[in-house]
């Protein structure tokens, strides 16, 4: 059994920018695979699922990036999932929006849904990185304007191929472990 978070901030304004492809990722794999309707639970939105013969339950946080890990500990505990078994889709700043990477465990890289997580379930949980691009400013508002900010062209077009690419790729994760989905990945990604 997996649990599958897709990280974003809720409401409309925020549907459509960098911070959100969790969200938007976790939105493909619900229509892939043929989630149940996503219901309130949690302080999410969660929805289940099978993904080539593994039990999965699909969450979106309701509380905000900053306090992801309250409803992440939540559905883990009621659904005894261990931190092995759950796998976070979320942005990043530090890589550019054709790129993506995958591990085991690891710092927040200064991101805050992570930094919330790793505070409630522990660090050593699956994470796929899905780059967003980096603003020019490294000061505090730059980040948080480019993070809540939408994409170009360009961007929307990578971001649309990555988050393909993570919902193809995701029943390698659950069934061979990220060292191969990560193998996989490279592969794909060479090729474009």
């Amino acid at each position: 059994m997996f649990l599958v978070v897709g990280l974003g901030n809720p409401g409309a304004e925020y549907a459509a920018t960098r911070h959100n492809v969790g969200f938007m990722a976790a939105d493909e794999i619900h229509r892939r695979y043929n989630f149940s309707p996503f219901k309130s639970k949690f302080n999410g939105l969660i929805a289940e699922g099978n993904i080539e013969g593994e039990k999965v339950y699909l969450l979106k946080p309701q509380t905000f990036m900053n306090l992801s890990g309250n409803s992440v500990v939540q559905a883990a505990n009621f659904y005894k999932i261990l931190p092995q078994n759950i796998v976070v889709i979320h942005d990043d700043m530090d890589l550019p929006t054709d790129k993506i990477k995958a591990k085991l465990g690891g710092g927040s890289g200064g991101h805050n849904g992570i930094k919330s997580i790793d505070s409630h379930i522990t660090p050593n949980y699956n994470r796929i990185r899905i780059g967003v691009g980096h603003p020019a400013g490294r000061n505090e508002d730059s980040v948080v304007n480019h993070v809540l900010s939408g994409f170009s062209k360009t961007d929307k077009e990578n971001i649309e191929a990555d988050i393909d690419l993570v919902a193809d790729l995701l029943p390698i994760m659950l069934q061979k472990g990220v060292a191969e989905f990560s193998n996989q990945l490279g592969m794909k990604l060479a090729k474009k």
